[in-house]
């Protein structure tokens, strides 16, 4: 059983859940830690409010978990890093990596968004072609380490959040697969893990988790490292589909994951 799960959202951001009640969970699961990882700001509309986030309290609050739970399991502080974010990444205990918006026709515009918002998308900024939306995608997320630097790089290809409900683009093209692995061997030089994402699943948006094998078998070659998280936002998807997870990344190649202990990643035999 994976035990540990660094990308978790709550009410402090768009969760559905408390940070108390995320604990009491994990610990119900036999977790033995459980991070915290609340979004960052942007500096523009994003469309759907976040409330209202201050840091310190934010710290805080997990810093008296830590303290009440000691003992009973490990509490991290983290935070999840969006792309064009102006927010100070200072006093945390990792942070991941994303990229949700693109810059296009003098506009940000958000990609993580139900199939129908992204055909229109690309219907009215890519002229009706998905690859060139999945070229900027990448483009976009391998300037990612210019903005600070990050532990693990979240969801690296969740420009495919839709792509089992409608080929939007063939990914197993050449020149789609060009795109990916270049943002990869990219980000790969400057950050050491990647991150096996299965909260599309928990979303009823795909059956596997992110990222596609092609990928996880290049990141193995590369000698990169990879952790599983659930971006969890409901307490009930917790360690979504983490058993299967863990075969998916076996049959890409890989015998270890990392996990956070302490304040260094360490690797666990799976």
């Amino acid at each position: 059983m994976y035990k540990q799960n660094l990308h978790t959202h709550t009410t402090i951001c768009d969760g559905k859940d408390s940070p108390e009640d995320i604990v009491k969970c994990a610990i119900e699961l036999g977790f033995n830690s459980i991070g915290f990882s609340t979004h960052t700001p942007l500096p523009f509309d994003t469309g759907y409010p976040l409330p209202e986030i201050d840091f310190c309290d934010y710290k805080k609050r997990i810093s008296r978990l830590k303290k009440e739970y000691e003992g009973i399991i490990d509490i991290y502080t983290g935070i999840e890093f969006d792309l064009y974010s102006k927010a100070d990444l200072d006093g945390y205990d990792y942070i991941i990596g994303t990229t949700h918006y693109l810059k296009k026709d003098d506009q940000y515009i958000g990609i993580d968004r139900s199939l129908e918002t992204v055909e229109n998308i690309i219907k009215t900024h890519y002229n009706n072609d998905g690859l060139a939306l999945a070229r900027h995608y990448y483009q976009t997320l391998a300037t990612l380490p210019q903005y600070g630097n990050f532990d693990i790089v979240g969801h690296f290809d969740l420009i495919t959040k839709n792509i089992e409900l409608k080929k939007l683009f063939d990914t197993d093209s050449k020149s789609y697969k060009n795109y990916a692995l270049e943002a990869l061997y990219a980000l790969a030089e400057k950050i050491k893990i990647f991150e096996v994402n299965t909260g599309a699943i928990a979303r009823g948006y795909r059956t596997t988790p992110y990222p596609m094998p092609f990928i996880l078998k290049e990141l193995k070659k590369l000698g990169a490292n990879i952790t599983l998280s659930s971006d969890c936002h409901d307490k009930n998807y917790l360690d979504c589909y983490f058993n299967d997870a863990i075969s998916y990344v076996k049959s890409c190649g890989f015998n270890k994951i990392y996990v956070l202990k302490g304040q260094e990643f360490v690797p666990e035999k799976i």
